[in-house]
């Protein structure tokens, strides 16, 4: 039988011919002499630059504002108080006037206790009545201005050859003594009352009440000694102001200060007694 008689089962099967495969490429060979990254290098080049994504972005911004918030929250708490700053001097100053006005309301206290004993006990009240509203007259006549004083207390004076004494400092000066208990101030020839004001003067000086007063300055004060020269002359305080615009300032105790300056009295225009 010829071979193409033969059957398709014993036929030769001739394979396919062979393709060649591409040559394999070699790794690229890590240049010589670069030196090789340790973990910790790696960890870092893997974290810096960053890449930050939009909710590490979002989050970021939360805890900014919240940290915001909390630095401002706590900056005022700690300015909610001026004594946290104050210095030793100052706090003991203090510390030392809420003392003696402690003491001096008590006083008050027990004075007008025995004034409502008095009335209560006495025989014949309105005479009793009577007395007790001449003294409380006087002593409101002392706190106005219109009648005269006389007590324990200091001279402030000031001698300002320059002229750089303002009017700032003497309120200064005034501020501080009415808040280390003085009962009666002069200045000069001006009587010192609640409603004093004052204001620099031109060419020189200060009006005291619009009466213009010139150096030196001649602060009379009735109080207690004690409280109202260590109130001048604490670290910082009105006597080291002055020195430092080259001003001369004496304070003097003295048992009997007299202040004769007197203020006309008005009668208010509109306030009127609330129990009339």
């Amino acid at each position: 039988m010829s071979a193409d008689e033969r059957p398709e089962y014993n036929r030769r099967k001739e394979l396919p011919a062979e393709v060649p495969s591409a040559p394999e490429t070699p790794a690229p060979a890590e240049p010589v002499g670069k030196p090789q990254l340790t973990g910790r290098q790696r960890l870092v080049k893997g974290l810096w630059p960053p890449r930050v994504t939009r909710p590490q972005l979002i989050v970021a911004l939360l805890l900014f504002v919240l940290g915001l918030g909390l630095a401002i929250q706590v900056r005022s708490n700690n300015d909610s108080s001026a004594l946290r700053g104050a210095r030793q001097e100052d706090l003991v100053r203090i510390l030392d006037e809420l003392d003696d006005r402690t003491e001096r309301l008590e006083e008050e206290k027990r004075r007008l206790e025995e004034q409502r004993t008095g009335l209560e006990n006495s025989s014949d009240q309105a005479e009793e009545a009577r007395k007790q509203t001449v003294e409380r007259e006087r002593q409101l006549g002392i706190l106005a201005g219109t009648v005269a004083a006389q007590g324990p207390g200091i001279t402030l004076t000031i001698e300002d050859r320059k002229g750089a004494i303002e009017a700032d400092m003497l309120l200064d000066a005034i501020q501080e003594l009415r808040a280390a208990g003085a009962e009666a101030i002069q200045i000069n020839d001006v009587r010192v009352v609640a409603n004093t004001y004052l204001s620099d003067a031109g060419g020189g000086g200060v009006r005291v009440d619009g009466r213009k007063v010139g150096e030196p300055y001649l602060f009379k004060v009735i109080g207690k000694p004690q409280d109202l020269e260590p109130a001048l002359n604490i670290p910082g305080g009105v006597v080291q102001t002055l020195e430092k615009e080259q001003a001369t300032v004496t304070v003097e105790r003295s048992e009997k200060i007299v202040v004769d300056a007197l203020r006309p009295a008005k009668q208010p225009d509109y306030a009127r007694s609330s129990s009339q």
